[in-house]
């Protein structure tokens, strides 16, 4: 045997060690499950964080901001109140207005959008929101429902342009007792501070991951909306999408050129709720690390724990003539392969469950209800997939297992052959 694997070298030492895993295999599974356990975790755990960010930039950029948003500045001091007289740009018509923000580079679309309050008639709700967008153009661009990957249109049909109809949510619809077909008498406020009696068609009933939006939005055609609230051509807010979310800073100062000092340009990433989940960013990656921490704890007893129990084997293996150096190759090989497929496992289960995830999250107000209507949250767990995200996890864990088996392993092979086996 000793001049085997003198012959052969590192590719014998790495054959004993990858037969040596497979002659207990009550051991190596336990390995196994230990290093996969803690890897799945990592993938798990990193995966919800960043889904959570995720969706979170996305609720705010699809139904808030966009990536940019123009607004007059006396609705931006009274913004919480949604005033439809203090249009952009005193009124100008919004066509004109988004000309030469489109000419920008690295513009992609610019869309008006007007957000009402609304008394209804004849309901159960007595109030919503009246949100009227150019639903042809953001339907194209925009996913409102996150979950399915579609406009989340669950029946009928969007209103039609600058006709007599809306589209409510199903939440909304269901507490109502509204189906298609139905007229919502309604009460709004118009620029010119004038009751506004509107009785719209339901023609459609939608189902977004954004809860509030399901339970308090009527949209329209944002044409219609400007004729009910004497806005002309005029619009509350333009939404201005950029080709990458990263180009929002350079593309405001041009839009900020373009409209002067009596308009105020937001960008998506200074919005409330992005802000303050990249605050607490730092806080989930303490508790990441803490977890990791105690993975690698998990990792490290088990291998070590491998290494001891072996000790008399380590003195057979002196006895047979293998070096020092020899025996901690070998037991550093053993766990490189224990690590591997321990990890790989744990990578592959986390992937699928991450995968899927990404793809049929878990709304979470079929769970326990609709508790979060008032923030800026989907109503589903969502997990982000990535290819990255699972080789750094993979790397992670074989890399603690090696690293951690040199130091029992060096500390085992210089004990004496002899009193190894009187152990």
């Amino acid at each position: 045997m000793t001049n085997e694997y003198k012959q052969g070298g590192t590719g014998m030492l790495i054959t004993i060690a990858y037969r040596n895993i497979w002659r207990n295999k009550r051991r190596t599974l336990f390995c196994f499950a230990a290093v996969g356990i803690a890897v799945f975790f990592i993938v798990i755990y990193s995966s919800l964080i960043d889904g959570m960010t995720r969706s979170i930039n996305d609720l705010v950029q699809v139904f808030e901001l966009g990536h940019l948003r123009v607004v007059s500045a006396q609705y931006e001091a009274e913004n919480e109140y949604m005033p439809v007289q203090y249009p952009v740009a005193d009124g100008k018509s919004w066509k004109e207005l988004a000309a030469p923000i489109q000419a920008i580079p690295g513009v992609r679309a610019v869309f008006p959008r007007i957000s009402s309050f609304a008394t209804l008639q004849e309901s159960t709700i007595k109030h919503a929101i009246l949100w009227g967008v150019d639903i042809e153009n953001e339907t194209a661009l925009n996913h409102f429902n996150l979950t399915r990957k579609n406009d989340g249109l669950l029946e009928g049909r969007w209103p039609a342009f600058s006709a007599n109809e809306c589209a409510i949510g199903s939440v909304f619809a269901q507490k109502a007792g509204l189906s298609i077909g139905d007229r919502l008498p309604l009460k709004t406020i118009s620029a010119q501070f004038s009751d506004k009696i509107w009785s719209p068609v339901i023609t459609g009933i939608f189902n977004f991951d954004y809860i509030k939006m399901d339970e308090q939005y009527i949209i329209v055609a944002i044409e219609r909306l400007q004729r009910l609230l004497v806005l002309e051509e005029g619009t509350q807010s333009l939404v201005i999408f950029t080709d990458d979310e990263r180009q929002s800073a350079s593309v405001a100062a041009a839009v900020k050129n373009i409209m002067g000092h009596d308009n105020v340009v937001s960008e998506w990433n200074d919005n409330y709720w992005v802000a303050m989940m990249k605050m607490v960013i730092p806080i989930y990656t303490i508790v990441f690390l803490v977890f990791l921490i105690v993975a690698s704890f998990l990792i490290i007893n088990t291998v070590v724990m491998i290494v001891h129990e072996r000790i008399k084997e380590i003195g057979m293996m002196g006895c047979l003539g293998m070096t020092r150096a020899e025996i901690v190759k070998v037991f550093f090989f053993e766990s490189l392969f224990l690590a591997a497929f321990g990890a790989l496992a744990g990578v592959i289960v986390g992937g699928l469950i991450s995968g899927i995830g990404s793809n049929f999250p878990i709304r979470m107000g079929d769970l326990y209800g609709n508790t979060f209507s008032e923030m800026p949250m989907s109503n589903s767990i969502f997990f982000q997939f990535s290819y990255g995200r699972l080789l750094m996890a993979w790397l992670m864990g074989v890399g603690v297992a090696s690293v951690f088996t040199l130091v029992p392993s060096l500390k085992s092979a210089f004990v004496e052959p002899v009193e190894a086996l009187r152990r």
